[in-house]
């Protein structure tokens, strides 16, 4: 087998920034390479803060988690999967650290509703589908200070899903792996929310 050239004057970690290579990352990280995990840092903790910034919405709280999640990913990293995405499982940890300041602050579990069946999913979908108002929610949600004011009134659960997908653009999948549910109940969930957020502009008179 080949060795992997690298251009002079740069390491490996910094050869594997200049590809764009989370793989390659992670693996020098693994055996070791400090330069290659604080390139993982840099490279993810814009979007960690702001996933943890939509569920929490509480700067000490966002910074505390922020950094508790890449300290929990040094000394778990032996353990990944590389076959997985670095990426799911760093925002997976996120999302976790996230509900457990939320279960402290309640000091009571957070818990998905059962879990829906295939044809429950579809039924939600067809309602989905003659909504058309509905689809377009991703537009309002432009900014970060109109995110606030329609996700402020959301519980926890249908918020951090709302934020992964229409805000950080995770798909269906990636985030029932995240939340370790299945993908039906994520779509549910995610129209639930989404016609929550409707109502209420159209309480307001808001709604186009």
């Amino acid at each position: 087998m080949a060795s992997t050239v690298i251009a002079p004057g740069l390491t490996p970690a910094a050869y594997a920034e200049k590809r764009d290579d989370d793989r390659e990352l992670v693996r020098l990280a693994k055996g070791e390479d400090k330069e290659a995990f604080e390139i993982l840092v840099r490279r993810h903790q814009g979007r960690v803060f702001a996933v943890a910034n939509g569920i929490l919405r509480n700067k000490e709280d966002v910074e505390d988690v922020s950094q508790q999640v890449f300290v929990k990913a040094f000394f778990s990293l032996k353990r990944f999967d590389q076959r997985a995405a670095f990426s799911t499982w760093l925002y997976k940890i996120t999302v976790n650290e996230c509900w457990d300041v939320l279960r402290k602050r309640k000091s009571r579990p957070l818990l998905f509703e059962t879990e829906l069946s295939e044809e429950q999913a579809k039924q939600y979908k067809a309602s989905d589908d003659r909504e058309s108002p509905v689809k377009d929610v991703s537009d309002r949600l432009a900014t970060q200070q109109r995110l606030e004011q329609l996700l402020g009134f959301l519980d926890e659960r249908d918020r951090s899903m709302l934020v992964l997908k229409e805000v950080q653009g995770f798909s269906v999948e990636e985030i029932a792996e995240m939340l370790e549910i299945n993908s039906n109940t994520v779509k549910v969930r995610l129209f639930r929310a989404r016609k929550k957020i409707m109502d209420r502009l159209k309480r307001r008179g808001q709604a186009v």
